[in-house]
């Protein structure tokens, strides 16, 4: 079954989100995601919520190309957080015609990340999009069992888990845990390779999450049996940042190698859930 494939902006975090699309549609994925807010403080962020002119330009790329907004990134469910701070960031993202937010759960109070996610879920509905929770292996909630617990217990028909395959291989997550998530849970996956060696430090897992990523099929991970276990038809998101490979090839090459590569995966099937 072929697949949508969306371009991660991580993979040219720097790049503006109008050139992203552009970029997107000259190498053949069919939609981008955009990162709105930072994922950590000073990090690089397109605020198209206070950017008028950088989102006509957004929007008029969109229109040109046929390249749609998948999804929107990122809302950290941190000390302090509080949905409503962030309905401009839905706004925006609906009116783009995105369909997921990308949320991460920082409080160690896993009662805090319920209540939350729960807000924002219901926030976000009346814009037409999901909440989707990415379990990250140095923050509290950082593995697929406790994020699917977390987005059950929240109970909101937009909450989804995320699936990022890098966190599979470096998290306390089996294949059974990604076959357990109920198929209404999952709305995308992210996909990238790594090595098999794993950083001993979360220094060394973010820096490679974050910039040191392979493309699909150059590493270890077990790409084909996360897919196999999520539905057949779920949108991939290619996320595959490396500072190193990227400077020396170009923007653009690296780009269209990313997209290829994942290209090249084997069309899947859902496996039978243990």
């Amino acid at each position: 079954m072929a697949r949508t494939l969306s371009l991660a902006h991580l993979t040219a975090l720097d790049v503006a989100p109008a050139d992203l699309v552009r970029l997107a549609a000259e190498v053949g994925f069919a939609a981008v995601g955009l990162r709105l807010l930072p994922a950590a403080p000073g990090g690089i962020a397109h605020r198209l919520m206070d950017d008028p002119r950088g989102l006509r330009d957004t929007e008029a790329a969109i229109a040109a190309t046929g390249v749609g907004v998948f999804d929107l990134e990122i809302l950290r469910i941190g000390e302090g957080f509080r949905p409503r701070d962030h309905e401009a960031f839905l706004e925006v993202g609906a009116r783009l015609g995105g369909r997921a937010v990308l949320v991460a759960g920082d409080h160690p109070d896993e009662a805090r990340v319920i209540d939350g996610f729960a807000a924002l879920c219901d926030l976000a509905a009346p814009y037409g999009l999901t909440c989707d929770l990415e379990f990250m292996p140095w923050v509290p909630v950082g593995d697929a069992r406790t994020a699917l617990r977390i987005v059950e217990a929240a109970g909101r028909p937009n909450g989804g888990v995320l699936v990022d395959a890098l966190h599979v291989a470096r998290s306390a997550t089996t294949l059974a845990d990604i076959a357990a998530i109920p198929a209404g849970r999952s709305h995308y996956v992210q996909i990238c390779d790594a090595p098999a060696t794993i950083p001993a430090t979360a220094d060394g897992l973010i820096h490679d999450a974050r910039r040191a990523r392979l493309p699909p099929g150059e590493g270890a991970i077990d790409l084909s049996g996360i897919l196999d276990r999520l539905p057949a038809d779920i949108p991939v998101s290619c996320e595959v940042p490396n500072d190193v490979r990227r400077a020396r090839l170009g923007t653009a090459a690296w780009v269209r190698t990313v997209h290829d590569a994942a290209r090249r995966l084997p069309d899947h099937r859902p496996s039978e859930r243990p």
